[in-house]
């Protein structure tokens, strides 16, 4: 439902925000104008963090036009920012915003037009984005969000019929993306490989000033706290990823952000069937991003960033914020799985019920989320739930999962755990909804028909992903044959 509260775009100020920083951190840059746009897609939730009335906005000319490139709201500084980066494991040099453009800065989020056409940063590419990439990172950001897990946000999305070519001829969009920032880890790579210890500094003192300033309290120099900090973040933003059954596809360390939110949706994907080593870019030819790989390549990521902060670090502090990860990692998966699990306390053996469940998932590729839903049917008395869960096993697995079943009301019952109240906690952390591939290629193919009701279905129905939503059923189902099948590259 569109909500009516806040003002309207011409009424916003923009701030410069990032573009205070010295001009070698980015490049004074206008949009390149969209050739008759339209309105694809809206996020009400999104609209309000900026305070912008989302009813109003919808039709309103002024926001096409801005959402489009094609004006300026008022205060606002265009820049692409300077960022560089490592690319599958091998150091890409300079990158930057390829095709993103900032605005300025609003209520503290950063507004930004992804698909606004070439930049300093674009090398031989055109700068815009398609149609098809935009409505995913427009559903899933607002469904991340909707989640629990740390995210950019999708406020807009504005089509045109201008071709863009990429496998195939396509159509232009433009995404409007709010963040608190996009300073990324590779945006400290960029300054560290170019020989710029006093830029790479100044991004430091920006970023700990504006995102950890309680970090100043620390004493003079924080760097080193502020290094625990953005590994800790990211430890627990992984944990969050692997217990929901996201796979980000592109865990480059230019798409990794500084304060531990999910940036830069392309061929991301929610696991169907379990397979711990599930691969959901198609580009990814060795499986470096795999499912199972994503918190040893978070931590990866983490010793690169470390590099890159090396002129402003001590190196023991340092090692000691690294080493640290695989604990805080470790420790918020495994609260995570206990919360999907209904647990509310601790035993020594938790990790081990929990893997043989995974296993068990594994062997049948069991529906990962519809698994972890089903089990808050599981009551008590024997066999209660049992015919709910099991549904989502193949027969031969019967014997296995009934006595694992049976370990779990074991553990339940050592607890003292109470059936009605601990199923309303579990449908509270176990999502009905996720954004599933084919879920987000049906609302694609309608809108390459110019028909945009359905993403707007689907946002509805992943805002509110714990609901149970009865006349939305159907979003809830497992893929069909074709839906199986489907790839996304980094073009997505």
């Amino acid at each position: 439902m569109i909500r009516t509260r806040g003002a309207r775009i011409g009424e916003l100020r923009f701030a410069r925000g990032f573009a205070n920083l010295p001009s070698e951190l980015w490049e004074e840059r206008a949009p390149t104008p969209l050739r008759e746009p339209y309105l694809v897609a809206l996020s009400p939730d999104a609209a309000t963090l900026v305070g912008l009335d989302a009813r109003a906005t919808e039709g309103d000319p002024e926001f096409l036009q801005i959402s489009a490139g094609n004006a300026l709201p008022p205060g606002a500084f265009p820049i692409a920012t300077a960022y560089a980066g490592h690319q599958f494991g091998s150091w890409a040099g300079r990158l930057g915003d390829g095709r993103a453009i900032l605005l300025g800065e609003v209520e503290g989020w950063e507004w930004q037009l992804k698909g606004a056409g070439p930049t300093a940063f674009s090398r031989w590419a055109d700068g815009r984005a398609v149609l098809r990439s935009t409505i995913r990172e427009f559903l899933c950001s607002e469904a991340m969000d909707a989640l629990g897990i740390p995210t950019t946000r999708a406020l807009a999305i504005v089509g045109s019929d201008e071709t863009v070519y990429r496998e195939r001829a396509e159509t232009a969009a433009v995404l409007t993306r709010l963040a608190p920032t996009h300073v990324r880890f590779g945006s400290f790579e960029m300054f560290h490989y170019s020989g710029r210890p006093d830029l790479v500094k100044t991004l430091a003192d920006y970023t700990i000033d504006r995102y950890y300033p309680e970090l100043r309290e620390a004493g003079p120099l924080p760097y080193n706290s502020w290094l625990r900090e953005i590994v800790a973040r990211t430890a627990r933003l992984l944990a969050k990823w692997q217990a929901v059954g996201f796979a980000h596809g592109v865990m480059n360390t230019d798409n990794m952000s500084v304060i531990g939110l999910t940036i830069d949706y392309g061929p991301f994907g929610f696991i169907d069937a379990y397979d711990p080593g599930f691969i959901c870019n198609h580009t990814d030819e060795f499986g470096r991003y795999a499912f199972d790989r994503q918190p040893t390549i978070a931590l990866w990521n983490c010793y690169a960033l470390a590099e890159a902060l090396g002129s402003v670090l001590d190196l023991d502090p340092a090692r000691e914020a690294l080493a640290g990860f695989e604990e805080v990692f470790g420790d918020a998966y495994l609260n995570e799985l206990r919360r999907k699990l209904g647990l509310s306390t601790r035993e020594d053996d938790d990790a081990v019920l929990l893997g043989d469940l995974l296993r068990l998932m594994e062997s049948d590729r069991a529906d990962y989320t519809r698994v972890w839903r089903s089990l808050a049917t599981v009551t008590l008395e024997e066999g209660g739930g049992e015919k709910d869960v099991g549904q989502h096993f193949g027969h031969s697995r019967g014997a296995e999962l009934a006595a694992w079943l049976e370990r779990y009301r074991q553990r339940l019952r050592r607890e003292g755990s109470d059936d009605v109240e601990r199923r309303a906690r579990m449908n509270a952390v176990n999502p009905k909804y996720v954004l599933r591939n084919y879920l987000a290629q049906i609302a694609i193919e309608a809108a390459q028909r110019k028909d945009f009701t359905e993403i707007e279905r689907l946002l509805a129905v992943l805002r509110r992903p714990f609901d149970e939503q009865p006349e939305r059923e159907a979003y809830a189902a497992p893929p069909p044959e074709w839906g199986r099948r489907l790839v996304v590259s980094c073009s997505s």
